[in-house]
């Protein structure tokens, strides 16, 4: 697969608003391996090669385990999630499949169990970038493999 264009390149002013998305959810107090989790999991819905290159290459540096991570498309058949990001893989695939099935008021109440309206809103942030990012690798095919941390 050869990749179309360099977006970055194309159009930094894009970049730097994606990279200020980004700057926002790093800086605002989630887990490092809750929003690898996150952008694994979205991503592995999407389907996007490249990110799931990157953020399973991340997930393994913040000390994210194998076991977790080959087991993320089944989370809710395993036992090695805590219930906040139980709470947050599926908050993440509403938001990623929000065409499908919307967001409920059940799952807005379960989540918000686990995460203060702050966090609650630096979780979407980070949903909405992964999806951003995605589609943005996803259609300009950024080669996978490239990613090195």
């Amino acid at each position: 697969m050869k990749t179309r264009m360099d977006y970055g390149a194309v159009a930094p002013d894009a970049m730097k608003a994606m990279l200020g998305l980004e700057k926002y959810v790093h800086g605002s107090g989630l887990e490092v391996k809750l929003y690898e989790l996150v952008k694994t999991r979205a991503s592995q819905i999407n389907g996007c090669a490249y990110c799931l290159d990157m953020h399973t290459k991340d997930a393994r540096r913040a000390g994210e385990t194998e076991q977790r991570l080959y087991a993320l498309p089944a989370w809710r058949e395993t036992p090695f999630y805590t219930d906040r990001e139980r709470a947050a893989l599926e908050w993440t695939e509403a938001l990623t499949l929000i065409s499908t099935n919307h967001v409920s008021d059940e799952l807005y109440a379960e989540v918000s169990k686990h995460f203060t309206e702050q966090e609650l809103v630096a979780l979407t942030m980070a949903i909405v970038a992964i999806n951003g990012w995605n589609r943005l690798a996803i259609s300009f095919r950024t080669e996978p493999g490239s990613y090195n941390p």
